[in-house]
């Protein structure tokens, strides 16, 4: 996993795009190679394999454009968001065209009636969100990162939100992609609900840019709560804490927010961010609606909570408070590598049935103490999506190849659980291999069909997902 291979270069072909797009884009293409290997991958430990050139597009037609160039000459395409995914999905491994779309970033269009927004995929989370202050809206879907709304459609990204308001999947409703041959794509209206046909929106969430460059996207908004209330409380075990997400859910309390710190996770949390929290296993929740309503829900979530032995439950509904411990949370990567500066961090994010989800991180537990590693764990745990971090000196080849195995063991153990091998980071490259455990050989077969009909250069980010190349 960690030595990819490089596929076959076109190289004469890429000769060719390079010296086109350099007269069409001037400065706006860029062959340096500080730029290219960012555009290889930032947050991720695989391999860099980067393009030979990034280009900044402006619009959907220069999209178009650049597209067309690459098909002409068979030269690979990978889009680019912001760099933050972990599996390798901007790598280029036979090398080709990095199509940078962060300056693509206008809020094109709000709805405020309709509760939708039309975007352009550059625009951040945190951007749009910031936009859409005055509205009463809001857009609920929030990784860890301040990623691009683009990128966070090609990998179904979710997020602390998730168990509320779902994922990606659940709030595009409609979006515009450039496909191979360099027509627009327009998969459905700004109709909340439609039985027209193939549903195409959901066939591009996901597909991690291997069908066709989102250029874009039409979003669903919810409305900004009237109340919300945090909690934290922790927990002489991550069992315990874990039964009491399962008993949360179960009961059908309406929790917007359950995330899950390990007493590792805590102590690098608290020397991040500078917090106090008491460290051992910890659940960090939120609950949205009406004074009233927030006021009882966090009460009814004690109570399940001291059934299993919990303890320095605290709720507050100041902004101030609930937003340093939420950003606390979202820096969990940052403080986690801090536990083993100099190390690489493999972050694993399987998901399993919510009533598998304390068998599932216990094991995970007891296997990383077995196995010699420094592996803080965090979790979207109210939809059973959880991260084991493993903290790995990458020029120690033995351990590399331990955390290799680990990631294979924990993939492994959460598909036998009916769950999945990836809950919101996408397969890229990393998660190649197990896609197939997973889903078995006649899906592959399906999702190579479908690339083929729709890319049969393969132009379209190449090497990924475990397609064929």
């Amino acid at each position: 996993m960690a030595l990819l291979a490089d596929l076959p270069r076109n190289e004469d072909g890429i000769a060719a795009a390079l010296g086109i797009l350099a007269q069409r884009f001037g400065p706006r293409m860029d062959t340096g190679r500080a730029l290219r290997e960012q555009h290889g991958h930032t947050t991720t430990w695989l391999k860099n394999q980067p393009p030979d050139a990034v280009v900044f597009p402006h619009s959907t037609d220069e999209v178009q454009e650049i597209v067309r160039i690459c098909a002409t000459h068979r030269v690979p395409i990978i889009p680019f968001g912001t760099g933050t995914s972990l599996e390798g999905h901007v790598n280029a491994p036979a090398g080709g065209i990095s199509v940078d779309l962060s300056q693509m970033d206008r809020i094109l269009a709000v709805h405020p009636e309709d509760m939708d927004v039309v975007i352009e995929p550059g625009v951040t989370r945190k951007a749009l969100n910031t936009h859409l202050r005055d509205t009463g809206l809001f857009f609920p879907i929030d990784p860890g990162a301040d990623a691009s709304l683009g990128g966070m459609a090609a990998t179904n990204a979710s997020g602390t939100n998730a168990v509320r308001y779902g994922t990606m999947k659940d709030n595009v409703l409609a979006l515009k992609a450039v496909l191979p041959s360099g027509e627009v794509l327009q998969t459905a209206t700004r109709a909340r609900k439609t039985s027209a046909g193939y549903d195409l929106t959901r066939l591009m969430v996901g597909s991690e840019g291997t069908l066709g460059l989102i250029t874009e996207l039409t979003l669903r908004l919810q409305g900004i709560p009237e109340a919300i209330s945090a909690a934290t409380c922790s927990f002489p075990s991550v069992e315990a804490a874990c039964n009491t997400v399962i008993a949360t859910i179960q009961y059908g309390l309406p929790v917007a927010r359950i995330e899950l710190l390990d007493a590792l996770t805590v102590r690098g949390v608290n020397a991040y961010s500078r917090l106090s929290l008491p460290e051992t296993p910890l659940l960090l929740v939120e609950f949205h609606g009406s004074p009233a309503g927030v006021a009882e829900q966090a009460a009814a979530f004690g109570e399940i909570a001291d059934e299993f032995g919990a303890g320095g439950f605290e709720a507050t509904t100041l902004e101030e408070e609930r937003n340093r411990l939420w950003q606390a949370r979202h820096d969990a990567y940052w403080a986690s590598l801090a536990l083993r500066p100099g190390a690489k961090g493999i972050s694993t994010d399987v998901c399993v049935p919510v009533s598998r989800l304390a068998d599932c991180v216990t094991a995970a537990q007891d296997k990383t103490a077995e196995m010699g590693f420094v592996a803080p764990v965090v979790g979207h745990v109210g939809d059973g999506n959880f991260h084991v971090l493993l903290l790995i000196d990458m020029d120690d080849t033995a351990e590399v190849a331990r955390a290799e195995n680990f990631v294979g063991w924990l993939s492994d153990l959460a598909i036998s659980m009916d769950g999945t091998c990836t809950g919101e980071h996408g397969i890229g490259q990393g998660k190649a291999p197990y896609l197939v455990r997973e889903l078995g050989d006649p899906a592959m077969q399906v999702m190579a069909a479908i690339k083929a009909g729709i890319d049969p250069y393969n132009i379209l980010n190449p090497g990924k997902i475990g397609l064929p190349t």
